[in-house]
């Protein structure tokens, strides 16, 4: 993909004179952003989740899933 940028003037001199508008610096700072956003998307799932008033799991329906989970997986082994 070929990206144009259209950056003002001081911006541009400053981040060419660090280095930042190399295509390896460019792909790093998106990169950085993206495991950001995705950090940020989880810890908003996770408080809604926790917002949610459901009783807690007795040990036995701990264990019903688990077991439930593994009879699914060997179901599937070939």
């Amino acid at each position: 993909m070929e990206l144009t940028l259209t950056l003002p003037d001081p911006v541009a001199r400053e981040a060419q004179a660090a280095g930042l508008l190399t295509p390896q610096a460019i792909e790093a700072m998106l990169k950085r952003e993206l495991r950001r956003k995705a950090g940020q998307q989880f810890a908003e799932s996770a408080a809604a989740l926790g917002a949610v008033a459901l009783p807690p799991l007795t040990e036995d329906e701990i264990q019903a899933e688990i077991d439930a989970y593994r009879a699914e997986r060997r179901a599937r082994r070939p």
